[in-house]
């Protein structure tokens, strides 16, 4: 078979996720075969910079030999055990220890899963589960916000506030509430400071609360940075106020590290970079920046002894802490940990990028609310900047403009009209500019195409 032919061979029998799989059909797709540093190589020997590091996960960058020997070693001494029946074994044993140590003295327990929707459905019935133990059972509501990303299963889904999703399936399921998201730029009242909005935002969480009762309800739930929403990044006075709504109403907070933990921010945690200490929070994607399949639901010592008195836990998957994806997580921990990585990402290449994000994509006419934290970026289309028009047709705009540079080899993200990005915490400078000159003829090309369409839909 000559290469040429993978593309729509690839198609034969695969259903792709978040994918149109009937217009793939049609038009085929890339193959992608190798990979190192921030760049992957499709089968025609095309390099792209993959400015969105996989999928939020490849944090310490592709083509790392040390966690192909981990795994090796790990797979020829002890390929597969569970941790169910009083066993245990000595790589989930050391992670665990690995992760206890790199988090506050408050988190001393943690329980494996293989994702981060995994992890998010291990928190909901852990959550109502600690409440049942403690002697409130009747807390089992759970308040998300409209278009967070939790996950993609059933109860991660709905937790989500991605109203496709719940389109699918007849989500949410019951005891899933929403609140609105804390998008400055799109929800603000005219002359309101980012921090009277960010204290607004914070109180739609109180409302909420009197509106069903605070006995009713078991946690809330929130992403430090929005990520798949298109990284919206709330104002300063957001997270403490959550914070404190939520010790005032006796309501476990949550914050779902899957995207923003292990160095992305420019901090271990998310949490730490906006400024507040959830009860639980869960985890996958860089744990392992992606090598291998692991997430984790690590809780504070409150809620551990709730746990811990509330007799057995059912619950649990066969691969949680697998010994080869335990193993290769730790050796990828300390990677960031020895070469200092998330320390240059806060110092270094976060401030960077940050600056140079705001110098590249402000002046486009079509182009606001560029925004950035760590190596966390985004920007939002919009048919007018100054009355603040979106364009019609939510995510058209958008999938035009990650169209035009996946074709110019590079990797960033639609997430309806935010563009957004995300890079392997490894790059550098030079590599942040490489990134940059390629978006901005993507978006003098995006822009004379959405002049074209403007001038053609105008009366004549």
């Amino acid at each position: 078979m000559s290469k040429k032919h993978h593309s729509h061979e690839a198609m034969r029998h695969h259903l792709h996720p978040f994918s149109d799989n009937a217009q793939l059909q049609k038009e085929g797709v890339r193959v992608i075969v190798k990979a190192k540093g921030v760049y992957i190589y499709d089968e025609n020997k095309q390099k792209i910079l993959d400015a969105m590091a996989g999928l939020w996960c490849v944090n310490i960058g592709y083509g790392r030999r040390k966690l192909a020997k981990v795994a090796k070693k790990q797979m020829e001494k002890l390929p597969f055990y569970n941790t169910f029946f009083k066993t245990t074994h000595p790589a989930v044993i050391k992670l665990s220890k690995k992760l206890i140590d790199i988090t506050p003295p408050q988190f001393n327990y943690v329980f494996y899963t293989n994702s981060g929707s995994e992890s998010v459905d291990t928190m909901m019935r852990m959550v109502r589960h600690y409440w049942t133990s403690v002697g409130q059972p009747d807390k089992k509501v759970i308040i998300g916000r409209w278009n967070g990303y939790h996950g993609s299963t059933i109860g991660a889904a709905s937790i989500g506030g991605m109203k496709s999703m719940h389109t699918q399936g007849g989500l949410p399921i019951s005891n899933i509430v929403h609140i609105e998201q804390p998008w400055y730029y799109g929800l603000a009242r005219a002359n309101e400071t980012e921090e009277a909005f960010g204290l607004r935002a914070a109180n739609w969480l109180e409302e909420k609360i009197l509106s069903i009762g605070a006995d009713k309800i078991a946690a809330f739930v929130g992403e430090p940075i929005q990520g798949a929403g298109g990284v919206i990044i709330p104002p300063e006075t957001y997270w403490p106020r959550i914070q404190e709504i939520c010790q005032k109403y006796d309501i476990l907070l949550v914050s779902d590290e899957v995207i923003c933990g292990y160095g992305r921010t420019g901090q271990w945690f998310g949490y730490q970079a906006l400024g507040f200490e959830p009860d639980i929070f869960t985890m996958a994607k860089g744990l392992s920046s992606g090598y291998l399949p692991i997430g984790a639901v690590l809780v504070n010592d409150k809620v551990a002894a709730g746990l811990l008195a509330g007799g057995e836990f059912n619950h649990g998957f066969t691969y949680g802490g697998h010994p080869v994806s335990a193993a290769v997580a730790r050796a990828n921990l300390s990677i960031l940990d020895k070469e200092h990585i998330i320390q240059r990402v806060h110092d270094q290449t976060g401030p960077y990028l940050q600056k140079r994000w705001a110098e590249t994509f402000k002046p486009f006419k079509y182009v606001a609310d560029v925004r950035s934290l760590g190596l966390m970026c985004g920007f939002t289309l919009v048919k007018n900047k100054h009355t603040k028009t979106l364009w019609p047709n939510w995510g058209e705009a958008g999938l035009i403009c990650r169209d035009l540079f996946f074709k110019h080899n590079l990797i960033m993200r639609a997430c309806g009209d935010h563009i957004v990005a995300a890079p392997p915490l490894i790059i550098t400078p030079d590599e942040i500019e490489q990134m940059l000159a390629i978006a901005r003829q993507c978006m003098i090309e995006f822009e004379t195409i959405m002049d074209q369409r403007q001038t053609s839909a105008s009366p004549a």
